[in-house]
């Protein structure tokens, strides 16, 4: 049994009904003839299915649909069409500071979101200190949420999400804030935590974030589903190549044929750097000291090809005096 499935889901969103423009306005239009409504389909007929330990990057450009989809999924929204089925407990972070008051302290807010996920006082009790300490925030259980600076904020949600035991983790863009030290700790803790069996969904502008976490990709591309496979570099590197040259691929003849433009593309830009780095070396060797020139030749020689020195450094020459 799949933990999460979607079968024809569509989103959408209606504007310029009476709620926009008060009954008053709305019974004037009605009886002139002249009331309107624009619909706009923020996703239109996605489908996919994840099982246990699965990790799925949604993919896409701004205006995809994606974090619309994850409301779906979270049960914030309600499908327009189709079905969304999901089997057990949710922990989103779709954004920073959703969940949290300003006014209550991190501690206060610890409890709080807990609580809002459905955990027990006593629960979080035995959770709390591990939550702390993971977010690094053991010099400010007693500051005001607001107080807090994003990364911060960020480690606190991220913290509280991933130790709660979640059977299902979704992540819109939450792994990209923070400082390096925390992004790589939060990284191995995603890992840790798929490799325990829960389902995870991440949404992400780092594409190498997306191939080093996901073993599944949905790619959207204006509500609507170019595709969703578990060929994760061959769709990564589509999507970039889309990304570069703004031409959406249809088919999986396209697909292919745009993974090989990047993946050529990619080989022409390590060519062209290594070329500009041997230009830059060069002009500076000409332009230093006979001794400077020579150590930074040997420098060069130790990392490229470090078998020309093992004769010297294993038999050294001795001095004639």
């Amino acid at each position: 049994m799949s933990i999460i499935r979607a079968e024809n889901v569509s989103i959408r969103y209606i504007t310029g009904d009476f709620k926009d423009i008060g009954l008053k306005e709305y019974v004037l239009r009605r009886l002139q003839g002249k009331y309107h409504v624009k619909e706009f389909w923020a996703d239109k007929n996605i489908s996919f299915a994840l099982e246990q330990g699965d990790m799925l990057g949604i993919i896409g450009s701004n205006g995809a649909g994606k974090s619309t989809l994850l409301k779906a999924v979270s049960g914030i929204m309600i499908p327009t069409e189709g079905h969304m089925e999901i089997h057990g407990n949710i922990a989103a972070l779709l954004e920073l500071a959703s969940g949290f008051d300003g006014d209550l302290t991190v501690r206060e807010n610890t409890y709080l979101r807990g609580a809002m996920l459905g955990y027990t006082r006593s629960f979080m009790n035995e959770k709390y200190d591990d939550i702390i300490s993971f977010a690094e925030l053991q010099d400010f259980q007693d500051r005001k949420f607001k107080q807090l600076s994003s990364g911060m904020k960020s480690r606190l949600a991220f913290s509280i999400a991933c130790l709660v035991s979640p059977d299902i983790l979704i992540l819109d863009e939450v792994l990209s804030v923070g400082d390096g030290a925390f992004r790589k700790k939060s990284g191995n803790k995603m890992k840790e935590i798929l490799a325990s069996g829960v389902t995870g969904i991440l949404v992400s502008h780092s594409i190498a974030q997306v191939r080093e976490m996901c073993n599944k990709i949905l790619w959207l591309d204006h509500g609507k589903q170019v595709a969703f496979t578990d060929q994760v570099e061959l769709y990564c590197n589509a999507y970039e190549q889309f990304l570069f040259d703004k031409k959406l691929p249809h088919t999986e003849e396209e697909i292919q044929a745009a993974s090989e433009a990047f993946l050529e593309r990619k080989k022409e830009e390590r060519e062209k750097a290594k070329k500009a780095e041997t230009k830059k070396l060069k002009a500076v060797l000409e332009a230093g000291e006979k001794d400077t020139v020579l150590q930074a030749a040997l420098e060069i020689i130790r990392k490229k090809q470090p078998e020309l020195l093992r004769e010297f450094d294993d038999d050294p020459l001795e001095d004639e005096d």
